[in-house]
């Protein structure tokens, strides 16, 4: 059911803020649950995207038209949609804010709008991207372009960034670099590019299993690792980068990098309306229970996907196990029981080391393996590549957001 005409102030039960994977993906599951539930969800955009398949997209090997549906042609039959953007919440008064004027009341809240890729934080991105060879997979307009610019390239230096965590799929950033190397290596002109990871953090991955088999394929790809050293500026006809670099001692210095290619990840952060709340914790993040991920001070209120402030990694993946854990500690909350279900932070990363290959890093709190097939979780794999390139984009679109719960077995609370 899509947008209904109330006036200024409308009544709901449950709310849901975000029509992304985790909203649509809750959705369904509690529906699945319960389908006399009344749920509200509240979500501005028109489109859904696939996002984890946009890495692809820029190493040659999907087509981002497969990425984007309708929101009306995902969003469950049963809720009620909004097409409006939420301004202001004020969990005292159970009470929501949206863009045109109007106010929400809620009986309970789940907060999942996801988080804001900041490209306005570096000097000059916005008007450059897309073109002079300034790209980025994590906008799904110039995902492809990515892809062009790397079939183009014979020579030269290609740069490519990674800003302060947290952001979105951890690997990713990386996962550019080895699907472009991996191109280049094949038509016999990797030899002729100059490849260089710039990252502001001080490690390859940040799950230390993972670092030898990965620096396995840096050595391979013969690409340079510049630690510390966080992208601000981008001058695309002049083709420089500058970045923020800090030495052993902590003191930082501004240095210009020369390019034929810069693929951008920007910094990530979260929404304002979240970050000015009373949800949020300190960095602006919205504060849960990393377990129950039940808000500590609004019973009332959950939060699950790139929103929380919980350590895993913000992966498609660990939705998958967070709606579930959202869903039954909801419903008990609701019934004033016990919550039954603890997250454990799982998240993976298919890290696309190849076209064709796959490392499939699957881990949660405290860097704790946790992987779902019985194998050597750091040996590159073929079938870990058809998971990611066929199955998984499938089961994203007929299984996870139809409340098909695939994969996710969890912890009762003790």
């Amino acid at each position: 059911m899509n947008d209904q005409h109330w006036g200024p102030s409308i009544s709901a039960d449950i709310v849901v803020i975000g029509g992304g994977t985790a909203g649509i993906g809750f959705v369904a599951s509690l529906l699945k649950r319960d389908p006399h539930l009344k749920v509200t969800v509240i979500e501005p955009s028109a489109q859904h995207y696939y996002q984890p398949a946009w890495t692809l997209v820029g190493g040659g090997a999907y087509d981002a038209r497969d990425t984007a549906r309708p929101m009306n042609k995902v969003m469950p039959r049963q809720a009620t949609w909004i097409q409006a953007a939420v301004t202001g919440i004020d969990p005292d008064e159970r009470r929501l804010t949206l863009n045109d004027q109007r106010t929400v009341s809620y009986q309970n809240l789940i907060v999942c709008p996801g988080l804001r890729l900041a490209w306005e934080k570096i000097e000059g991105l916005q008007e450059n991207l897309g073109q002079h060879g300034v790209t980025s997979n994590y906008s799904y307009q110039h995902a492809q372009y990515t892809w062009d610019q790397v079939q183009k390239l014979r020579g030269g230096k290609a740069l490519f960034t990674q800003p302060a965590m947290p952001i979105k799929c951890a690997g990713a950033p990386q996962k550019a670099l080895y699907l472009s190397c991996d191109h280049w290596l094949k038509n016999g002109v990797l030899n002729k590019v100059e490849v260089e990871f710039n990252l502001a953090g001080a490690a390859l991955f940040g799950v230390a299993t993972f670092v030898p088999p990965l620096m396995k394929y840096i050595e391979k790809y013969n690409a340079r690792l510049a630690f510390n050293a966080n992208l601000v500026k981008v001058d695309g006809p002049a083709k420089t980068a500058w970045f923020e670099v800090k030495d052993a001692d902590g003191n930082v210095s501004q240095m210009a990098k020369t390019f034929d290619l810069l693929h951008v990840v920007p910094p990530q952060v979260s929404p304002d309306f979240i970050a000015q709340s009373p949800l949020a914790d300190a960095a602006g993040w919205c504060e849960v229970n990393p377990h129950s991920l039940q808000h500590p001070r609004y019973p009332e209120v959950f939060a699950l996907g790139d929103i929380c402030n919980t350590t895993n990694a913000k992966t498609a993946a660990a939705v998958r196990k967070q709606v579930v854990v959202v869903a039954e500690n909801l419903l008990a909350q609701r019934k004033s029981l016990a919550l039954p279900l603890k997250y454990d932070g799982y998240g993976s990363c298919p890290l696309t080391v190849e076209k064709g290959k796959v490392i499939l890093a699957e881990f949660g709190y405290g860097g704790k393996l946790l992987p779902t097939f019985p194998l050597d979780p750091t040996v590159a794999r073929r079938s870990a590549w058809w998971l990611k390139a066929s199955l998984l984009p499938w089961f994203y679109w007929n299984g996870m957001l139809k409340g098909r719960e695939w994969l996710t077995s969890l912890s009762k609370v003790d």
